[in-house]
């Protein structure tokens, strides 16, 4: 009997030397990257919470499995039966109560993490998020204006109102620690208060077609009075955008038409455009089309009409034609 205590003692000795050493190993290691929201503190203590748990587990099943292993293994020579066991009722019930409580404690804290992360704040500032193939454009009411990048206020809570022009994608800043899908014909919520003046990087974290991995926009967190100043700035910008080829600009960088064509001929998922008007151009069926603003304006609106050869088609969303005016159309063929 002393010496099966004898061995309880050595293995609950050597659990707590395994998980303390995989402990500090995953602390050393940079797992999450810059925090960055008031919302990720909670996030990542209850990540540290599961993070150290694993690490209890894992020396648990590991150093038993081990010992026995080592310990308990037949000797040369020993022919003989092993010990019978016929099972240990308060050992099993043990084994079934405690993990029973642990699973319900982190199912607890789980809540109690989501209702503390997704609470509304007063005077939030409310940004529109529209995810496309493949960028991101965001749109601030309060100030009338529109942007391909994110630029927010250090410490001031926002409202995201996240939806989607064609499929599922999903907003995501690492450093914010949260991320909500932007879902076709439905607004999802997201609230976050950034903490950290610095750049960061929108990503979508739902596989969305052909260029997903590059579908970023930059984020920048600023003080309070550089966000006023680049809101009138941006306002200003957008008030004098009164020429057709401005406006057009304007929509390349706000619409997604910059994810699929460049400006300097670099050729990424769709043709680019620079010196495209007027030139020749071989379809994918053998024969040439001349672009013009009839050819530019069918394939906006139905993509898969005339694919240029070389091209894959259907890669192009055919809902354009429910998110552009006549109007944006024109100014974006100017």
């Amino acid at each position: 009997m002393r010496s099966n205590v004898k061995h309880f003692y050595i293995v609950a000795i050597l659990i707590v030397l395994v998980t303390a050493a995989i402990a500090i190993a995953l602390d050393s290691v940079q797992l999450l990257p810059q925090l960055a929201s008031a919302q990720g503190v909670i996030i990542d203590w209850l990540f540290g919470i599961h993070l150290y748990l694993i690490a209890f587990l894992f020396a648990l099943v590991m150093v038993f499995m081990l010992y026995s292993i080592i310990v308990f293994r037949r000797r040369p020579g020993d022919e003989s039966d092993g010990t019978h066991i016929h099972g240990h009722t308060t050992l099993e019930i043990a084994w079934t109560i405690i993990p029973t409580i642990i699973v319900a404690y982190i199912g607890y804290l789980g809540v109690v993490t989501l209702h503390s992360v997704t609470a509304s704040s007063p005077d939030e500032l409310t940004v529109q998020v529209t995810g496309m193939q493949w960028s991101w454009r965001f749109d601030y009411p309060e100030f009338g204006i529109t942007s391909p990048d994110l630029i927010l206020p250090v410490n001031k809570p926002v409202r995201f109102e996240i939806t989607s022009s064609d499929v599922i994608h999903s907003f995501w800043v690492p450093e914010f620690r949260m991320k909500q899908d932007a879902v076709p014909g439905a607004v999802t919520l997201l609230h976050v208060t950034p903490n950290l003046v610095g750049s960061y990087k929108v990503r979508c974290a739902e596989i969305c077609g052909l260029q997903h991995a590059t579908m970023l926009a930059d984020v920048r967190v600023v003080d309070h009075a550089d966000f006023r100043t680049w809101a009138m700035d941006e306002k200003e910008r957008l008030t004098a955008s009164e020429s057709p080829d401005a406006r057009g600009a304007l929509l390349y960088e706000t619409q997604g038409c910059k994810a699929c064509h460049s400006l300097d001929g670099t050729v990424v998922v769709g043709p680019s455009w620079k010196n495209i008007y007027g030139s020749e151009e071989q379809l994918d069926d053998g024969s040439t089309i001349t672009v013009d603003e009839v050819y530019i304006r069918e394939s906006i609106l139905d993509p898969n009409a005339k694919v240029v050869q070389g091209f894959s088609p259907n890669v192009m969303p055919s809902t354009y034609r429910d998110i552009l005016s006549d109007q944006d159309i024109e100014d974006i063929i100017s």
